[in-house]
């Protein structure tokens, strides 16, 4: 259920859809014609999105009736809702394209013979997951959705399980983390401010630097701020700054060199290895999609 404080409201068109036992899944197309502020509520399973396209800038997250009115954190390409709970979603206009998984409770509580414990730390973990195994499911989950193949129910529903599991082990690594130890806010905004600011990777010193930290420091309370290495975050930004270049017609070329690339085909390798597909094709795809809901709503 959604409901939008918007006049105009956003649209939604399932592309594809695939459903197997314990997990649905979907092709969705959202176009969201001005900045919105709506709220999503989840009455009964996990619901799991992975944006294929950019976000709308500065999209946002928050769970009103947890936090308050006034926290909100950055929603990453990839976000879990848990069951029963309500996540009011800020953002810009414009079009996207997302597979939403929807996992069914049992699955993955079973898991731990318990219901997981979603409290503050695990509701703001699960904004931004930045697990390389869950992205490397939802990847192979959409290219199933796309195409489905021979016995594509029973793939469906083992990757599924993988997914159920994946997540299972997100949460208990967040139940993990020290209770000390992470980067400040102010730290964490100033890592923000350079990914935002310019395209090129960082050097770790650097970042540790303007921190006022050393590299082992930075990394390990980055780790336990993002439940992610920090690596592995910066290749994520910096692969959603190339996404949404690519929308905006920029060569891949361009874009390369622009990130601190020694050459299109290194970028283009390091692009098929973080989104599933090469750059050229990313853009056919997304643009085919997108032009497609233009036309549905004109």
């Amino acid at each position: 259920m959604t409901e939008s404080r918007s006049v105009h409201t956003p649209t939604m068109i399932v592309d594809a859809e695939l459903c197997a036992a314990g997990i649905t899944a979907q092709i969705v197309r959202f176009d969201i014609p001005e900045p919105t502020d709506n709220r999503h509520a989840v009455a009964a399973g996990y619901h799991v999105n992975m944006c294929l396209t950019p976000r709308p800038l500065e999209s946002r997250g928050g769970y009103r009736e947890r936090w308050g009115p006034h926290r909100f954190e950055r929603l990453g390409d990839i976000f879990v809702i848990p069951p029963g709970e309500s996540l009011y979603i800020r953002g810009g206009s414009g079009r996207q394209a997302s597979l939403v998984c929807t996992i069914d409770t049992s699955l993955v509580h079973d898991l731990l013979g318990r219901d997981l414990p979603w409290d503050d730390a695990h509701l703001a973990a699960a904004l931004d997951i930045g697990s390389a195994q869950v992205r490397a499911l939802l990847f192979r989950i959409t290219a199933e959705v796309r195409h489905p193949g021979l016995a594509s129910q029973r793939m469906l529903e083992l990757l599924g399980s993988e997914l159920a599991i994946e997540l299972v082990r997100y949460g208990l690594e967040v139940s993990e983390r020290p209770m000390t130890g992470g980067l400040s806010g102010w730290r964490l905004r100033l890592i923000e401010e350079r990914l935002a600011n310019d395209l090129t990777a960082p050097p770790l010193k650097e970042l540790a630097d303007s921190c006022g930290l050393s590299v082992r420091q930075l990394t390990r309370g980055f780790r336990v701020s993002r439940a992610c290495s920090i690596g592995d975050y910066i290749e994520q930004r910096r692969m959603e700054a190339a996404k949404r270049l690519l929308m905006e017609g920029e060569s891949v070329k361009t874009i390369a060199f622009a990130m601190g690339f020694a050459s299109p085909s290194s970028f283009t390798f390091a692009f098929r290895r973080a989104v599933g597909a090469s750059p050229s094709t990313f853009r056919q795809r997304q643009g085919r999609a997108l032009g497609s809901m233009a036309s549905v709503a004109a």
